[in-house]
């Protein structure tokens, strides 16, 4: 499967990241193998998780995500095929979060042992804080690196005039830089992206990795009226979109994927993989079916007159 580098870091990834939220979630720990297994034989080898995941769900504290991918990589022995990315940053299920230099390293080092490896291929920063200098905060992130604990960091959820000033400050001292971004981005959340932070990390070189790549599912093409809402756990959260031009994208989907043998799903991750700034979208799979209905996304090349016409459905 065709690999991309992201950013300088060094590191190259598939065409889809894998992202491991569902770990621990709503899959088992032996449902989550099954999948893990599945995603090594297909070649999409770079799964994405949180010390944080998923502290969300009833019963969790957060690690439960990397502790599951742990406990796989020890089973099967396979560390070196796989590309690792954990964050650090929002609350844990004991309320500690931030990225001061003392919970990095107390962190980082609760990630390698849920993870059972010695090093991260990517850590990143889960979300900016403003309480905490960015020197504090990339300067620690460089010891981990020299120390050996981290190939790369990235960061998640940074507007562009504060990731723009973490680049300058790495830049200024000499320290390790976010090599990626892990933003918001999908046919549905295009502003937020497109404006700033796309050309910033163009400019700058950056890989990019951007999550909700299917909108939480609402670009799958299941929830096409209030009755479908209860279809998952996600689906209280679709009204948001069920609206015009929701239905105008679902139906720009729908034409694409009817012209190429293909899924609504599909194309929207296609439709990401064809903009210059992304390096590989994020995107998760609870089924055999679904990592298969991945692996097919994976190859999908949009001609350039699909692109238009969902670039115009969603603008």
């Amino acid at each position: 499967m065709e690999h991309r580098s992201l950013g300088r870091s060094g590191l190259t990834v598939p065409p889809i990241v894998f992202g491991g939220n569902v770990f621990g979630w709503t899959l088992d720990k032996a449902a989550s193998h099954r999948i893990l297994d599945q995603l090594v034989e297909v070649g999409l080898t770079a799964i994405d998780t949180a010390d944080m995941y998923s502290a969300w769900a009833p019963g969790n504290q957060g690690g439960e995500s990397e502790s599951i991918i742990g406990d796989w990589l020890a089973a099967r022995g396979n560390r070196s095929r796989v590309t690792i990315f954990t964050k650090v940053g929002m609350k844990m299920g004991n309320g500690r979060e931030g990225l001061s230099p003392a919970w990095i390293r107390e962190e980082v080092d609760a990630s390698l042992k849920r993870l059972r490896t010695d090093v991260i291929d990517l850590y990143q920063a889960h979300k900016d804080d403003p309480e905490t200098p960015l020197e504090d905060t990339l300067g620690t992130f460089a010891e981990l690196v020299q120390a050996g604990k981290v190939r790369a960091i990235g960061a998640s959820n940074y507007t562009a005039p504060r990731l723009r000033q973490a680049l300058e400050t790495s830049a200024r001292l000499g320290l390790p830089r976010y090599e990626s971004l892990q933003p918001h981005y999908n046919l549905m959340e295009r502003a937020g992206f497109e404006a700033e932070l796309g050309p910033l990390c163009q400019e700058q070189g950056l890989g990019v990795v951007n999550y909700y790549a299917l909108a939480s599912g609402f670009l799958s093409g299941k929830y096409r009226s209030e009755a479908d809402f209860g279809k998952s756990a996600r689906g209280g959260g679709m009204a948001k979109y069920l609206t015009p031009r929701g239905k105008a994208v679902l139906g720009a989907l729908d034409a694409v994927a009817g012209e190429l043998s293909a899924t609504p799903a599909q194309v929207a991750l296609a439709w990401l993989r064809a903009k210059p700034a992304i390096t590989a979208p994020i995107a998760s799979a609870t089924s055999a079916a679904q990592v298969d209905d991945l692996v097919k996304a994976a190859k999908l090349v949009l001609p350039a007159e699909a692109v238009a016409k969902l670039d115009a459905a969603s603008a």
